[in-house]
């Protein structure tokens, strides 16, 4: 599956790569993804995307146009899915008092006497 990385240009300078390739990830290239292919579930450059159509010729891919139909990438969905005080833990549970999400360590220190729920 694609990742979404960032690489350093220079110091507190950040450069983001949203999706890459998919075919030129695995052989350890970073290009930046043009389309995403729901059928196939992966993400492909300008160049690889040529060689897909000639072999999927029924697979209808999206372009960066369609870009609200490609999957979000896991390192963002685990990003949002991060305690915001307890930065290595997920997102575990829901407390119905307060209608906020924690993770377990905020669901004992701070919820203690309120049911929740757990998420996962």
């Amino acid at each position: 599956m694609a990742t979404f990385s960032q690489s350093t240009i220079d110091k507190g300078s950040y450069m983001v790569q949203d999706f890459l390739c998919s075919s030129c990830e695995d052989k350890k290239l970073e290009i930046s993804a043009d389309y995403y292919c729901e059928a196939c579930i992966k993400f492909y450059c300008g160049k690889c995307i040529n060689m897909h159509w000639q072999l999927f010729t029924k697979h209808v891919p999206f372009g960066r146009g369609d870009i609200k139909k490609w999957p979000v990438a896991k390192k963002v969905e685990d990003f949002l899915l991060k305690c915001d005080v307890h930065k290595e833990e997920s997102l575990k549970m829901f407390c119905d008092e307060h209608s906020e999400l924690c993770c377990t360590n905020c669901a004992f220190l701070n919820h203690r006497y309120i049911f929740y729920f757990t998420l996962i």
